[in-house]
């Protein structure tokens, strides 16, 4: 056997044993933009989509705005989103107040979705919101109870 056979022969088995392997068929995407609101001094929040972190955001005066592309598995429509972290703002009387970003929900179909990074009630409830089909993402309005307080 040539040694270019026995590289082929080589090849193709590790190609097989690796189309085997189990790994999740993507079946489409969404994107999420976050964008740091003007009383805001900083933001660090984390996305998990149906329980594993699909993304990360660090807002700041020198990164005022990020979007990422989330990947959805094949075989389902509905995913659960939580989102964790902390948000730092300076209040309309000058104080600095961090507030813990904590929530849940549910995407409805997300896939070809622009979604956005939502703050509100004096960002203490946060949530994703596509603008164009609000139905396609709904909110639990209690904490998460998954994420985790951050130790100093």
């Amino acid at each position: 056997m040539s040694r270019f056979t026995s590289f082929s022969t080589l090849a193709t088995l590790f190609l097989t044993a690796l189309a085997l392997l189990p790994n999740p068929a993507w079946a489409g995407e969404f994107t999420v933009t976050d964008t740091k609101a003007e009383s805001e001094i900083s933001e660090l929040t984390r996305v998990y989509v149906d329980g594993k972190l699909a993304a990360s955001f660090k807002l700041d005066d020198s990164h005022q705005e990020k979007t990422v592309i989330i990947t959805t598995p094949l075989g389902r429509v509905d995913h659960s989103y939580t989102l964790c972290g902390e948000i730092t703002i300076r209040t309309p009387e000058g104080r600095v107040e961090t507030h813990e970003v904590s929530s849940d929900g549910t995407l409805h179909n997300p896939d070809h979705h622009h979604f956005y990074g939502i703050g509100s009630e004096n960002f203490t409830e946060f949530f994703l919101l596509d603008p164009d089909d609000p139905t396609a993402a709904e909110h639990h309005t209690a904490h998460s109870g998954v994420c985790a307080l951050p130790v100093s």
